[in-house]
């Protein structure tokens, strides 16, 4: 079978999530993407304790092949440099002084490679006071970017974010630009530099609030000082412990439909429940709302909101999002056909282009597992790749 990036070599030289995410899904629609790793593998590896070692490295490396190699010393750099000269993208998420030490800077590659897609990820952009601060998503896409803040109510001690949860979403917006690279480069036959931030994104995704910012409406400072409640948007218990979260943007036209789906038609001839003045009440409603909600179990409850055609959903607890039948019917759980019992299933990437597959989940390889193969492959001669190992610039993997 053929795939749509089959054609594209990509040098993944970034590290933990963001960057190599975008590798991910270039990997997914058939990009030969070799994995840069330092001899001691990569630290994402082995970056969550007390679980199954490398479930998270499942994910965001797979269909990848793996080349450790010692950026520290001279003779790995010549190598990284010589794959970068027929490399068709080479990401990374080093900053300043880093990518002086590896001689990996843009105008340095450039002159190897006049047609290379280089692909920085950044956590706080290449310019301004914070731009060489060591970042994460949930410092500098969740925190940073008044998310965290806006999202808590009031008194409330801020939360962290899922783990990955602006990771990943950078990561889609940094494959969205090397694309767009490629695409440029399609028309003028020339290479870039690409590029995105943790913060860009946290900004973005945050951008609503900012914007009222700009318009006079701090939304996060209102909720602080008066709370930001509508019975129309909450969150509801049922009686047997599950939760609901409503979101009925339009109450003139789903108002009455959940009365009669909560069997309270009654409040529809309330006048502190008339859509004029009901924000005025929306505590007592959100209060009466709730009282009905929790005398209900949860399957009960969703049968009458089903058949009323209310908008809500249901806060699936994450071990049935993981079996979703919904969600395997769409393509964005999937098999992976892999022997292995701790890799059965994964997530697929959130890019879809009709008639253009991708490729199935190969499990994410050992250190060093293709570095003899990938040394071959570029060029070097036998006896180039057992000095390289022999004097610890490549590490490969034990057959």
């Amino acid at each position: 079978m053929s795939y749509l990036l089959e054609d594209i070599r990509v040098i993944d030289a970034a590290s933990y999530l963001a960057g190599p995410g975008a590798a991910t899904v270039l990997a997914d629609y058939g990009a030969d993407v070799i994995k840069i790793e330092p001899p001691q593998g990569d630290g994402y590896r082995t970056l969550v304790g007390n679980y199954p070692v490398g479930y998270h490295w499942l994910l965001t490396s797979r269909n990848k092949r793996s080349l450790a190699l010692d950026l520290s010393r001279e003779e790995g750099r010549a190598v990284l440099h010589h794959l970068i000269e027929a490399a068709d993208v080479f990401l990374t998420n080093f900053v300043g002084a880093q990518l002086d030490r590896y001689a990996l800077g843009y105008e340095t590659l450039k002159a190897l490679n006049p047609r290379l897609i280089y692909a920085h990820l950044t956590g706080y952009g290449t310019e301004g006071p914070d731009k060489a601060r060591r970042a994460f998503d949930v410092t500098a896409w969740w925190a940073r970017s008044g998310m965290m803040e806006f999202i808590r109510d009031p008194g409330q001690t801020p939360l962290s974010a899922a783990p990955g949860m602006g990771d990943h979403a950078t990561a889609t917006a940094l494959f969205g630009a090397i694309m767009a690279g490629l695409y440029r480069r399609e028309r003028n036959g020339e290479g870039s530099y690409v590029a995105t931030s943790l913060i860009a994104n946290g900004a973005w995704a945050n951008g609503m609030a900012l914007q009222g910012i700009y318009a006079g409406a701090d939304l996060g400072t209102h909720r602080q000082e008066k709370g930001w409640v509508s019975p129309f948007t909450s969150i509801y218990q049922t009686r047997d412990g599950e939760y609901l979260v409503f979101a009925i943007i339009n109450p003139a036209r789903e108002w009455e439909p959940l009365c009669r789906a909560l069997d309270r038609l009654e409040w529809l001839d309330d006048p502190r429940f008339d859509l004029a003045v009901v924000m005025k009440h929306r505590l007592e409603l959100r209060d009466l709302i709730a009282a009905r909600v929790a005398e209900l179990d949860r399957t009960a409850i969703v049968e009458l909101l089903d058949r009323h055609d209310i908008t809500y959903s249901r806060v699936m607890p994450m071990a049935e999002v993981a079996h979703d039948e919904h969600l395997i019917a769409n393509g964005i759980v999937v098999p992976t056909h892999d022997p292995g019992e701790d890799y059965q299933w994964t997530i697929a990437s959130p890019i879809t282009i009709a008639e253009e597959p991708k490729k199935p989940p190969r499990r994410a390889p050992d250190v060093g597992a293709h570095s003899i193969e990938v040394l071959r492959e570029s060029g070097f001669e036998q006896a180039q790749i057992d000095a390289l190992i022999a004097n610890g610039t490549v590490i490969a993997a034990a057959d």
